[in-house]
């Protein structure tokens, strides 16, 4: 919890890892945590994740060591209110396409005068424990905002994403990119690709970390790591259990 100022700075060091988190029990997230990623990606856009589940879930990557990041469902004030009120150290909005969608968002991130936030936090005030004055000083850099590029609407618009004060970070996500120039399923292609490149070198013109999410695979992340991507989001709890049973089935000799 309140992580932000970290976080701002590590996503630069071209070391950060993060892994996702799809499934319902925190006990995943927090033996991620503990097995060394430096922050959990709680995926509430595509997983099956209640408010409840969510804090647990946010808690367990705490508990863990880990910084928790929430990948919310949307970008409307309901689908982020109820998540800043939970101490999360960084906010993953998916599918901006420009920098309308990207200004507006960030402002419910912030309080007024800066933004559009509603006041009524919980954890993230440590339960009324942390002196009003000082939370309120404090709010904006307790957590990382990060925008998900996965469209080539966000690619033509990059610039103008990255010139937002309230943005710290954006990151890559070839999956909805691919798809979103009718390429789904080949993430790899070099169309894909030429469109990621374009945004981590916005990106390093404009002085922001940039990373990307993918999954476990050595030639997709040498592809990235070659490219200049500060910060990688890799692997996930269901591919570690689909890549751990195939190893295991080849051991005993299964197919």
């Amino acid at each position: 919890m309140n992580r932000g100022p970290e976080f701002r700075t590590r996503l630069k060091s071209g070391s950060v890892l993060g892994g996702h988190v799809f499934l319902n029990d925190p006990a995943v997230t927090e033996a991620l945590a503990r097995y060394g990623y430096d922050f959990i990606w709680i995926d509430a856009e595509h997983g099956p994740f209640d408010k409840q589940n969510l804090l647990l879930h946010v808690m367990a990557a705490n508990a863990g060591g880990a910084a928790a990041f929430v990948r919310v469902p949307g970008q409307q004030m309901q689908d982020l209110k109820y998540v800043l009120e939970m101490g999360i150290d960084g906010i993953i909005i998916p599918q901006v396409m420009d920098e309308i969608e990207a200004r507006k968002v960030l402002e419910l991130c912030l309080y007024p005068p800066e933004g559009t936030r509603g006041f009524g936090p919980r954890r993230a005030i440590a339960y009324n424990h942390q002196d009003l004055k000082t939370y309120l000083s404090s709010s904006r850099e307790s957590f990382v905002r990060i925008i998900q590029i996965e469209h080539i609407s966000a690619v033509q618009r990059i610039d103008a994403i990255l010139s937002l004060d309230a943005l710290d970070a954006v990151i890559i996500g070839p999956n909805d990119l691919s798809a979103s120039i009718g390429l789904l399923g080949d993430s790899l292609n070099e169309k894909v690709l030429a469109l990621a490149n374009q945004v981590v070198k916005a990106a390093k013109r404009a002085g922001k970390p940039v990373g990307v999410s993918i999954g476990p695979d050595e030639r997709t992340i040498r592809i990235y790591q070659e490219m200049g991507v500060d910060f990688i989001s890799c692997g996930d709890d269901i591919s570690f259990l689909h890549q751990g049973a195939k190893r295991t089935f080849a051991m005993v000799g299964r197919t």
